[in-house]
């Protein structure tokens, strides 16, 4: 990403890249499956992996209602959601976070390179604290957009469109890198390119790897030249 600053700047229009942050930039999705299921073991709720899996990076209201049943009331899912998140950022504070091969590089690379960056996700904002300040992140990010800061999840776009709106760019200018098929979809509504990441699905986004260590170095310059 050598003489990456210069292009970012060119002509004054700025870019930026958009991150999903679980299984993107971190992989914590055995803290969630097991603060998942201890939750809901209190409760009463069955709950296997492959149920888990079909929901994971989805927002917990619409988690919930889909597991809870449409006749729970809103009371019992807030209540449940916020059980599971503390014990979430319990198991993150306690066993630590460790970011996904060359996440920390690639963030830092294009942060020093002037590129605009955000993280736009689905957790609620204080698991996206948490993570970032265990993954050392958080310097390299001029915004955050979190649950609380949008009415729908993805795939709806809100959440990237939040995202470009308070770093001041324009969404056709923007990278949204997201590793689920609902991310790929919402970044698509919002008029954005995408890099999808995921050792076990295949993403249909603009770019895809498995990981982000084989992005090649021109990766977003690719996607979105400066005189574009």
């Amino acid at each position: 990403m050598s003489g990456l600053k210069e292009r970012a700047r060119n002509g004054g229009r700025q870019r930026a890249v958009l991150w999903d942050l679980d299984g993107t930039l971190v992989d914590s999705g055995d803290y969630h499956w097991r603060a998942w299921k201890s939750t809901l073991e209190r409760e009463g709720v069955p709950l296997t992996y492959e149920r888990f899996l079909a929901r994971f990076g989805q927002r917990n209201d619409r988690i919930l209602r889909d597991w809870l049943g449409d006749t729970a009331r809103m009371e019992r899912i807030q209540r449940i959601g916020d059980a599971k998140e503390e014990e979430y950022r319990r198991l993150a504070r306690e066993e630590g976070l460790e970011p996904l091969p060359g996440a920390a590089g690639c963030v830092r690379r294009l942060h020093e390179a002037g590129w605009k960056q955000a993280v736009a996700s689905s957790a609620p904002r204080a698991n996206v604290d948490v993570m970032l300040r265990a993954l050392n992140l958080d310097a390299a990010f001029e915004a955050t957009v979190a649950a609380e800061d949008v009415t729908k999840g993805k795939p709806d776009p809100d959440v990237f469109l939040a995202a470009a709106f308070r770093l001041h760019v324009q969404p056709s200018h923007c990278i949204v890198v997201e590793d689920a098929a609902a991310g790929i979809e919402a970044a698509r509504r919002a008029g954005m390119r995408s890099i999808g990441v995921s050792r076990t699905a295949r993403l249909d986004a603009d770019l895809f790897v498995k990981s982000l260590a084989d992005l090649p170095p021109d990766a977003f310059d690719s996607l979105l030249p400066p005189s574009l």
